[in-house]
């Protein structure tokens, strides 16, 4: 068996083009900036008939130069990713074998686009979201990863091994080293991104990664909007005393260093005291008296018709809630097992309350100050004159005016969540040790950095790409939001 280089038969043709289309790409960045300080992109020059028309400068040019060598760029790294779902496995290197492995994830993102494109008039901000470029690529981004989560979590796919079994031999083994054992060239027949301190595959482990990120940052951001928003609203609306104690004790926990509080929350002398889980009973009752309030706001002028749904709606949360709260090897834990939905590992549940409680006082002071804000505005009065009740004034009126800021800020709240595991898992608090999170990754493999650098560079790029595209969609709907 043969070991694997990176692009294979398709780099003959293709890494010549890739070399020059990045050097030109820099050359073009280069020369724009230096341009941008001595020429307008445009000048404006008149014509014989008194009229005036708008010329192209030189900086002009070269931004025009910079938008096509990055064109060309990204049609290269399109080849590299065609290549190796058309080729045979092996045939196109490390990357098209790569490429190949996530095909699923392919299909998924060009039907997502594809659908999205077609109907974006009606699909409000977020169809708004594809006129922006950042957006789309921070979108793109985003999805690429939610998908690998979703397909590697949930049906299996993507991982060519098991992240947590190791091959004798295979210790540090650079990417694309062949398996011992294999005799033909099939996914599975190689470590593709080679093998960490303890001989397991880092490709694997990099992929099964992303579905610990998803199943924590998204749903513990989401808790603490919940929670922010249940107590932000009253404490901005309302004001006075209210406001003065609420906002209190959000200050008393923002005092903390962010960091250090999350040691302190998940620290194992801090977990055996049962602290994180009688948390949990607190903390996760906001999204159901949240969801709760939202409906009964909505629908409380139905009278009897609107109690059916919303006691179905509130029987299903509080069963949610029990199972989330009720876990083996802690303190609390009271259903039997045929009755509990989830079976959330200690480590992940203490994670997960850490970041409800951290970001929750965050989310608070944004609705706060955004509820005193719209609270003045004429709609809000009208709602008031017409009767309507406080809760659906607040839920109704002014939340979903202040959409726009809430969103950019749950996905940079994401991203932050994100970076916060990242850390957390570097110094082996919370998860386990064998977990193959990325901040448990790169922990793992820092001590070699020097020597074999790819078991803790492959999670770092993961990493980074994910915060990078939960930014930019942050900054595309930003600005879609502010167009409105």
């Amino acid at each position: 068996m043969v070991e694997l280089n990176w692009t294979g038969s398709l780099g003959t043709f293709l890494n010549p083009v890739l070399m020059i289309a990045v050097a030109a790409f820099l050359v073009a960045v280069v020369l724009s900036f230096v341009m941008s300080f001595f020429a307008a992109p445009v000048t404006l020059e008149s014509n014989a008939d008194g009229s005036v028309s708008a010329k192209t400068g030189i900086s002009g040019l070269a931004d025009l130069l910079v938008k096509i060598t990055s064109f060309v760029v990204i049609l290269v790294v399109l080849g590299y990713i065609i290549g190796g779902l058309l080729m045979p496995y092996g045939a196109a290197g490390i990357i098209g074998a790569i490429s190949k492995q996530f095909f699923p994830v392919w299909v998924a993102l060009i039907v997502t686009f594809v659908l999205s494109i077609s109907f974006k008039r009606k699909l409000g901000l977020y169809g708004k979201l594809y006129d922006s470029t950042v957006g789309m690529v921070g979108f793109g981004l985003v999805m690429f990863w939610l998908y690998t989560a979703i397909f590697v979590g949930v049906f299996g796919l993507i991982a060519t091994h098991d992240p947590l079994a190791a091959v004798s031999g295979l210790k540090n083994k650079q990417p694309g080293v062949p398996m011992p054992t294999a005799e033909q060239m099939v996914a599975g027949s190689h470590y593709l991104l080679g093998g960490d301190n303890l001989a397991r595959d880092v490709f694997s482990r990099m992929v099964h990664g992303s579905w610990i990120v998803i199943q924590i940052a998204p749903l513990a951001t989401l808790f603490a909007f919940m929670m922010g928003i249940t107590v932000g609203l009253p404490a901005g609306y309302y004001g006075g005393k209210l406001d003065t104690v609420l906002s209190f004790l959000a200050n008393l926990v923002l005092a903390f260093p962010v960091i250090l509080l999350f040691y302190l929350l998940v620290t194992p002398e801090i977990v055996k005291t049962g602290i994180p889980s009688y948390m949990a009973i607190i903390l996760f009752l906001f999204p159901i008296i949240f969801v709760t309030v939202l409906l009964y706001s909505r629908y409380y002028t139905q009278g009897k018709k609107a109690w059916p749904t919303i006691g179905v709606v509130f029987v299903a949360m509080l069963w949610i809630y029990l199972s989330l709260i009720s876990q083996p090897e802690t303190p609390v834990h009271f259903m039997p097992g045929w009755t509990d939905l989830f079976n959330v590992p200690a480590g992940i549940l203490v994670v997960f309350v850490s970041v409800v409680f951290v970001n929750a006082p965050t989310v608070f002071r944004i609705v706060r100050g955004l509820t005193m804000d719209i609270k003045t505005r004429d709609y809000v009065a009208a709602a008031q004159t017409r009767g309507e009740g406080v809760w659906y004034i607040m839920l109704w009126e002014i939340l979903p005016n202040a959409r726009g800021p809430l969103i950019v800020d749950f996905c940079l709240r994401i991203g932050y969540t994100t970076i916060l595991l990242g850390t957390l898992g570097f110094f082996g608090l919370g998860l386990p040790p064998d977990s193959p999170d990325w901040g448990s990754t790169i922990n793992a493999g820092r001590q070699l950095l020097s020597v074999f650098p790819h078991p803790a560079l492959v999670p770092a790029v993961a990493l980074l790409t994910l915060v990078l595209g939960l930014n930019l969609l942050a900054d595309g709907l930003r600005e879609e939001s502010m167009k409105d």
